[in-house]
């Protein structure tokens, strides 16, 4: 009985200590960390981070210190400088496609990719694919350089993700958008709008319900017609892009590319496969099947 009384005490003093002990790296999750580096005020723009936006990529999912292996129990106190992972230790794949082309020359990894705003190609909508192009890539220079063979080349520009026809890709989909005018007015142009403004139309409702009427999460053709139709909805309307639907770093321009059949012809694949996305509330979209 004695014994047992000195293991119980003795037991208590070790949690005791263990709680007053510093917060292991263990327990260093991302939701620690971002208690300062989610304070942009406290930190300032260069060292926060969103934290609805990071909560949607797939490096949340792995924690801080799985990439920034070096942060200690005392940071910043301890003055140890923070160490950043390589990209290439985990994709290895796109790495050696993308150090094998010329833009390899000009750009790294997180030249075009903050990866703590990094999402999935399912996430994104074909239009944001175009961001990064644009940093370097001028729109005036690329409509001029399109044109001289290409016909309608502002038109195809503004519809296709650079993606579409410049990596080596090989299986793409449908992604539609439900995109809102600028302004109530009849030639006022339509814009992706952020996820406030469709809530707003949707009410109480999810903004799916506007299309997927039976919220069966499955959008049917005969529901796409009834929502283009609707004049309810005569400020909004569909818009599609033609995506590619697994990722590649190859920044070739296939053969077939220049080939208008290519998308303009009824039966290939890549026309068979169509997804609708709708925006989230974190940031990102969630793509539902049409």
């Amino acid at each position: 009985m004695k014994r047992n009384g000195y293991h119980k005490i003795f037991s208590g003093l070790a949690l005791l200590l263990l709680l007053a002990m510093p917060l292991s790296l263990a327990a260093m999750d991302s939701e620690y960390c971002l208690m300062c580096h989610g304070d942009a005020d406290m930190l300032g723009d260069s060292l926060a981070i969103d934290m609805a936006t990071f909560d949607t990529t797939g490096h949340a999912e792995l924690g801080c210190i799985t990439c920034h292996d070096s942060i200690t129990e005392a940071h910043p106190d301890d003055a140890v400088a923070v160490s950043r992972a390589v990209c290439l230790d985990c994709h290895d794949d796109l790495g050696s496609q993308y150090m094998m082309t010329e833009h390899a020359n000009y750009a790294t990894c997180g030249d075009c990719h903050n990866p703590h705003e990094v999402r999935s190609l399912e996430a994104m909508a074909g239009y944001d694919m175009n961001e990064k192009c644009s940093q370097c890539h001028m729109q005036e220079e690329m409509l001029e350089g399109h044109a001289e063979w290409l016909p309608q080349a502002g038109l195809h520009l503004a519809k296709l993700p650079c993606v579409t026809c410049h990596t080596g890709s090989e299986n793409y989909e449908i992604v539609l958008n439900i995109v809102q005018r600028q302004e109530e007015k009849l030639l006022s142009p339509f814009v992706l709008p952020e996820y406030e403004a469709l809530k707003a139309v949707s009410g109480d409702a999810p903004i799916l319900s506007l299309i997927d009427t039976n919220a069966d999460n499955f959008v049917s053709l005969a529901e796409l017609r009834r929502f283009n139709q609707n004049p309810v909805y005569k400020n909004l309307r569909l818009e599609g892009t033609l995506v590619p639907s697994d990722t590649s770093h190859e920044l070739s321009t296939l053969d077939s590319r220049y080939d208008c059949t290519f998308c303009h012809v009824s039966g290939p694949g890549s026309l068979q496969t169509s997804f609708l996305a709708i925006p989230a509330a974190a940031g990102g979209y969630q793509r539902v099947a049409v």
